[in-house]
């Protein structure tokens, strides 16, 4: 269907939607193609009150941008698509400049462009294999000879997989069919004088713009409703599948015309003159997936777009930017392809896409956790014991603890806008870190031990602070060659030249890639080894934390004998840890390592150990709120490639001298 938004209810994928948009309305004049580029806006509509909500939600991040986005009352919208039903309007965000562009215009536009800057396309022509050289280059082999290049970037689309398959990667992608209807001439919209507005009607589940003198729509049916292409997962996309289309089925979106045609009555006149139903690829969680790939060296991906025409031109110079200044223009984290590993299985895949297609319009609430394909294969030591105790998030993969239930507390995952049922428990875990003691389950921490001949030379390199002493832990950031934040690690030098990187569970391949490429690079003698799925961990903190950990060790304790950011290996109550004195929650604390399987033991000794101190649980939300309070900076919200160190107030951390 071809439409063009600013809108987007993240932060910086605006600012791909803003790229894009920009470039169509230059490309005809740029390359002489023309693109059938329509510009009317468009309106998304609310008909419940939270979904105002959601809108003036959104219109507080809108100052972020220069783009133009508002929030118009019902005149207004009935001013603007003067064929609406108003009886359930209750508000619009509206954004000038929105539409719809011809999709096949707009790819001979780009590949007539390219050709002028001096690309090569070579087409059709398949590639039969992948190989990679010692020195990092590839060998692009087809039917016509072999190319080599230095890297290779996948933007096949519904190929993407194969093209994975080749280098031995799983890319966790699944076409999804989607549907699209177009009317013949409909009398009412031939007599308007402008052309209509796009309408997203978010609780009808269903887009709709002007097509000629008629109307095209296109719906998201729900997850129980919709149809996934699995067949292609399995034995692959047919050999010569191209421009062809899929069978369509009315009956499957019956729901959703019938929600049309209530909410623009001149539907029910018109003839249907054709059905589109077509593959969308979609990644488990919608986003599509764009970067350098962790664990294969110079192969990059631009895939999983469920949304490919908004974002196309923005992606493309993202990249390109990204491969010539060796990073990314700015932050986006979200589209990561190495936020998914071996956990993302196919039936994860499968159950995540299902979801996504179907909650395509639901409420994109704060804080929002999405179920299906959960839990994955990674669960802490400690989850069948905590699951029924608490409200788990989601972490790349993970299941952890956000907040704990008392009697009396109204449990489970209710989203809101407003205040909701877990502000008052959150509040009763920070008091009681403040002012007796909690254990946190840490585990989905990433986790690595570097060692070996360069591993300080490596780590001198790689951050800004200076390397640690043997049994000291510090702070470190890794920066980009502009000088922005790419990461922030704890460090700690357990043996001689042997450390242990930990870093949030978000972030895990996205900084293991950063430093295998500078080991790579720089041809230093050391082995990575990632821990993140072998060893959990546990924190304690708060003001007695220190007198129940000296109950279960005959180690020494005391802040004499073990000082604040200081690591040593020990044993809590017969079982080994790897102990730091350190604390997220700016309280007294430590965090412990140890195996995975061990975790069980530990907690129950440490909870044993802590009755007579009134000891308990506290999750994810409430440790934020007291990082906060201490003022200690959190990568991905008061820091990431958008800022420098000293505009987060870093400057502690970074020596200038290096």
């Amino acid at each position: 269907a071809g439409l063009t938004t600013y809108f987007h209810p993240g932060i910086n994928l605006k600012k791909i939607h803003s790229y894009s948009i920009k470039l169509y309305e230059k490309l005809e004049e740029e390359t002489g193609q023309a693109v059938g580029f329509h510009q009317p806006g468009s309106i998304r509509i609310a008909s419940t009150p939270t979904r105002v909500d959601e809108f003036k939600y959104q219109m507080t991040r809108a100052g972020w941008h220069p783009i133009e986005q508002y929030l118009i009352t019902p005149e207004k919208v009935q001013e603007l698509f003067p064929l609406l039903n108003m009886d359930t309007v209750l508000a619009g965000l509206y954004n000038p400049g929105d539409g719809h562009i011809d999709p096949y215009s707009l790819t001979m536009a780009l590949a007539a462009g390219a050709r002028k800057y001096g690309a090569q396309l070579n087409y059709p022509i398949q590639v039969t294999n992948l190989n990679s050289r010692s020195d990092g280059t590839w060998d692009v082999e087809t039917p016509l000879g072999i190319i080599q290049t230095k890297r290779i970037v996948n933007t096949a689309g519904f190929w993407a997989r194969e093209v994975g398959k080749m280098i031995g990667l799983q890319h966790p992608l699944i076409p999804v069919h989607h549907q699209y209807v177009v009317t013949s001439t409909i009398p009412e919209v031939k007599a308007l004088k402008t052309e209509l507005p796009v309408i997203r009607d978010l609780e009808g589940s269903y887009y709709l713009r002007q097509e000629r003198d008629g109307l095209l729509f296109g719906p998201y049916e729900s997850e129980e409703k919709m149809k996934l292409q699995d067949s292609w997962v399995t034995n692959g996309v047919p050999p010569g599948f191209g421009k062809e289309l899929f069978e369509s089925d009315l009956d499957r979106i019956m729901e959703h015309i019938e929600a049309a045609m209530e909410m623009i009555p001149v539907l029910k006149n018109a003839d249907i003159v054709n059905t589109i139903a077509g593959p969308i690829t979609y990644s488990p969680d919608i986003l599509p997936m764009v970067g350098p790939h962790q664990g294969v060296r110079n192969y990059w991906v631009a895939i999983g777009f469920g949304y490919g025409i908004i974002h196309a031109g923005g992606i493309g110079k993202y990249l390109s930017d990204w491969i010539l200044e060796g990073e990314p223009p700015f932050d986006l984290i979200e589209l990561d392809p190495n936020r998914y590993g071996k956990w993302t299985t196919t039936e994860y895949t499968a159950a995540k896409a299902r979801e996504s297609y179907g909650f395509n319009n639901i409420v994109g609430y704060p804080k929002e956790e999405r179920f299906a394909g959960r839990p994955t294969e990674r669960t802490s030591g400690l989850y069948d014991l905590l699951k029924s105790k608490c409200s788990m998030g989601f972490h790349a993969g993970w299941e952890q603890p956000h907040w704990f239930y008392k009697p009396g507390d109204e449990t489970g995952y209710r989203p809101s806008f407003r205040r909701t049922n877990w502000f008052d428990p959150v509040g009763r875990e920070y008091k009681q870190v403040m002012e007796k003691v909690g254990v946190i389950d840490l585990s989905p921490f990433g986790k690595f031990k570097v060692k070996g001949t360069d591993s300080v030379k490596l780590l001198d390199h790689l951050f800004a602070n200076v390397v640690p002493k043997v049994g000291s832990t510090n702070i470190s950031h890794m920066l980009t060659p502009r000088g922005k934040v790419y990461a922030e690690l704890t460090v700690s030098q357990l043996y001689p030249g042997e450390f242990m990187l930990v870093t949030g569970s978000g972030s895990e391949l996205h900084d293991l890639r950063w430093i295998e490429d500078e080991v790579t690079r720089g041809g230093y003698k050391v082995e990575i080894e990632n821990m993140t799925d072998e060893m959990g961990v546990l924190g304690v903190a708060g003001p007695y934390a220190r007198q129940i950990l000296q109950k279960l060790t005959t180690e020494d304790l005391s802040d004499g004998s073990f000082k604040f950011l200081q690591s040593r290996h020990l044993k809590l109550s017969d079982i080994a840890v790897t102990a730091i004195r350190i604390s997220y929650t700016g309280e007294l604390g430590w965090e412990l390592y140890h195996r995975k399987e061990d975790s069980v033991a530990l907690y129950s000794a440490i909870m044993e150990a802590g009755q007579k101190e009134g000891i308990d649980n506290f999750g994810t939300y409430a440790l934020n709120a007291l990082r906060l309070e201490k003022g200690f900076r959190a990568w991905g919200a008061e820091m990431n490639c958008d800022t420098n160190p000293l505009e987060a107030g870093l400057e502690y951390f970074v020596k200038l001298n290096k």
